[in-house]
C-alpha cells in the first residue's frame, strides 16, 4: 500500500474548510497539521477534520517533519511570503490563486521552488474540473470547428460585506479581478491561448477596491467576452462557440457538474457530478506528481501561472488597479 501524501495547510478560513473536506475523500492522502495564528481556531479546525497536530504560527507547521506538502490558503496577501517560507522548508506548496499578486512574485516563487527542488503550482482547481477538461479536449479535437466565441462570468452581491473583510479591503488585494476574474481570463486563456491585444474597463468602490471589470480578449479569429463583478449576480454561465458546434457550461461553470454540446438543432447533455466541493482532482493531481517526483503539474505549469498573471496585470494597468501596498 502506497505511503499517504501528508498535507499540512494554513490560513483556516472558508475555502479551507472546503479544501480539507475534500483532502479526507483522497485516498492516499491525509491532513497530518493545520496552523492559524489562533491556537484555539487551529485546534477546532483540527478536530472536525482528524488532523494529528495543531499549530499556532505558520511556522511551527512548517518545521514539523510529518509535513510534505502544504496547501496555502490566506488572503492573496501573503501567498508569496508564505509559500516562499514553506518551500525554503523543503516544503512543496499548493499555493491558492491568484499565487502571486503580479507576475514578479510568481517568477520569484518559482525560483525559490527551483532552488530547493520542491514542487509548486497554483490552486486553480477549475483547470481539473472534469466538465472543463472534456470542453478543452473536444475544442483541441476540432469537434465544434475553430473557435470563434467565448463568453464567461462570475458575479455576485458583496457589497453588503464588511469592508475590512477580505473582498472589499485594498490592504488585503481585494477587488473582483484578482479574487473571482481569474476564472473567466483563465477560461479564456486556457481554450484560446495568449490575446494579440486586450479591451477592458472597471469600476471601483469607495474603499479603492475595483469591483467591476469587464473584458475583451482579441485573438487572430476570435473574440472572448469576459466579466467579473462584486455588484450583483450574474448567470456565471460559459459560452464556447466553433463554426460548427458550441460547448455550454451551466452556472456555476467554474465548478461545472456537466456541460452540453449543441451542433445544429441537437443538444446533447452530459451530467459530470464532482464529489464533495469539487477540490478531489486538484489534489489527487498533486498527489500525482509528488509520486512521479515531479516539479510542476504538465496541466497546469508554472508557465501558465504567468502567463495568467501577465493577463491580469495588464487589465490591472489599463485601469488604474493598484494596492496601497504597491505604491
Amino acid at each position: 500500500m502506497e505511503q499517504k501524501i501528508r498535507w499540512g495547510i494554513i490560513g483556516l478560513g472558508g475555502i479551507a474548510h472546503k479544501f480539507a473536506n475534500d483532502l479526507n475523500l483522497v485516498d492516499g492522502a491525509e491532513i497530518t497539521a493545520v496552523a492559524s495564528r489562533s491556537m484555539d481556531k487551529a485546534a477546532v479546525f483540527a478536530k472536525q477534520y482528524q488532523a494529528k497536530h495543531a499549530f499556532g504560527s505558520y511556522m511551527d507547521l512548517f518545521e514539523c517533519d510529518e509535513v510534505d506538502v502544504v496547501y496555502i490558503a490566506t488572503p492573496h496577501t501573503g501567498h508569496k511570503e508564505w509559500s516562499i517560507m514553506a518551500m525554503e522548508h523543503g516544503k512543496h506548496v499548493l499555493c491558492e490563486k491568484p499565487m502571486g499578486i503580479d507576475r514578479s512574485d510568481i517568477e520569484t516563487m518559482i525560483a525559490v521552488a527551483g532552488k530547493h527542488q520542491v514542487f509548486l503550482m497554483e490552486a486553480l482547481w477549475s483547470r481539473f474540473n472534469p466538465s472543463i477538461r472534456k470542453a478543452k479536449a473536444m475544442v483541441d479535437a476540432g469537434e465544434i470547428g475553430p473557435l470563434g466565441y467565448l463568453h464567461a462570468d462570475f458575479a455576485f452581491y458583496a457589497l453588503d460585506r464588511p469592508e475590512e473583510g477580505r473582498l472589499l479591503n485594498p490592504d488585503l488585494g481585494g477587488g473582483s479581478l484578482l479574487d473571482i476574474g481569474i476564472y473567466p481570463v483563465f477560461l479564456s486563456y486556457l481554450l484560446l491561448g495568449m490575446p494579440e491585444a486586450i479591451k477592458s474597463s472597471s469600476k471601483f468602490y469607495k474603499t479603492g477596491v475595483e469591483i467591476q471589470t469587464s473584458m475583451i480578449f482579441d485573438y487572430p479569429k476570435a473574440q472572448a467576452i469576459l466579466y467579473s463583478g462584486l455588484t450583483s449576480e450574474s448567470k456565471m454561465e460559459a459560452e464556447i462557440s466553433g463554426s460548427t458546434g458550441s460547448i455550454f457550461l451551466n452556472g456555476q461553470w467554474h465548478i461545472a457538474q456537466g456541460y452540453s454540446l449543441k451542433k445544429g438543432k441537437q443538444i446533447d447533455a452530459v451530467v459530470l457530478p464532482t464529489p464533495g466541493n469539487g477540490y478531489t482532482y486538484e489534489i489527487e493531481e498533486v498527489n500525482s506528481c509528488l509520486r512521479k517526483g515531479k516539479l510542476q503539474s504538465d496541466l497546469w505549469s508554472h508557465q501558465n501561472s504567468l502567463d495568467l498573471a501577465e493577463l491580469l496585470e495588464t487589465i490591472r494597468v489599463q485601469n488604474g488597479i493598484k494596492f496601497p501596498f504597491e505604491q
